[in-house]
């Protein structure tokens, strides 16, 4: 099993709206590929938050053809989308981890 993992710092004056808008549009969008099996999300805590709140979204992947095929297929659309809405107001990592117990 792997873990995407995307964690996002958010800027104040948007937080509300992206958070709404993840749990409403994306993350829906991101598992109606049926690459993942599921999903959660978090927020970090013992983080400065004066300028923004950070969130992770892990999407769980049964194999590693499946995550490269929504890397290379989905991805970028959906990438796009929130730059398109929020421009430079959040920066988002992305990591991949297997699980190994």
């Amino acid at each position: 099993m792997l873990i995407y993992n995307v964690t996002t710092k958010v800027g104040l004056e948007i937080q509300a709206d992206w958070l709404h808008w993840l749990k409403e549009e994306h993350i829906p969008e991101v598992m109606a590929t049926n690459m993942f099996t599921h999903h959660r999300l978090l927020r970090l805590l013992d983080t400065d938050e004066s300028d923004g709140f950070t969130y992770a979204v892990q999407y769980f992947c049964n194999s590693h053809e499946l995550y490269e095929h929504y890397i290379n297929q989905f991805a970028p659309g959906l990438r796009q989308k929130a730059f398109h809405r929020w421009g430079n107001q959040f920066i988002s990592y992305r990591t991949l981890m297997e699980v190994i117990n």
